[in-house]
């Protein structure tokens, strides 16, 4: 899988949180990823179909994380995963896609988004669509972490 097709997420990730949020995220290593297995505990899982390529992204992140974010972003903290919570990880989702969607058809590009299925729980699992490596980006913050998951054919 091709960085130009990657970066355009991560980007778009840390500006939505930066802009929605007020908050900071900070970039670790990448690498493949060989289960199903969410690495958090709420995820946002989008679908994405082009005339060059097909592929689906999600956005997992841990509860202290989402909690925190959903303060930031309504100035109400929730006491636990909920369905504010898991519609505002879709809304998330839609948000750094659309933002990853405008960079990519800048380069070219071109694809159109499914609507987000939102999916929590510990242990709980994402299933893309395609058969292509996944690549996981991990993301810190002071509140937990966060995950971006990107596949491609």
């Amino acid at each position: 899988m091709r960085a130009e097709f990657v970066n355009p997420f991560l980007a778009s990730l840390i500006n939505v949180l930066k802009t929605m949020a007020t908050m900071e995220i900070k970039p670790l290593k990448p690498r493949i990823k060989k289960d199903e297995i969410a690495r958090g505990d709420v995820s946002g899982l989008i679908g994405m179909v082009g005339d060059q390529t097909r592929g689906s992204m999600s956005i997992t992140f841990e509860e202290g994380l989402a909690l925190e974010i959903m303060q930031n972003m309504l100035g109400e903290k929730p006491h636990g995963l909920n369905e504010e919570v898991t519609d505002m990880v879709g809304e998330i989702t839609n948000m750094v896609t659309g933002g990853a969607k405008r960079i990519l058809a800048e380069n070219g590009f071109d694809f159109d988004m499914a609507t987000p299925v939102v999916v929590s729980g510990k242990g709980h699992t994402i299933r893309h669509k395609c058969e292509g490596a996944i690549i996981i980006m991990p993301f810190t913050s002071e509140w937990g972490n966060a995950f971006i998951e990107i596949c491609f054919e």
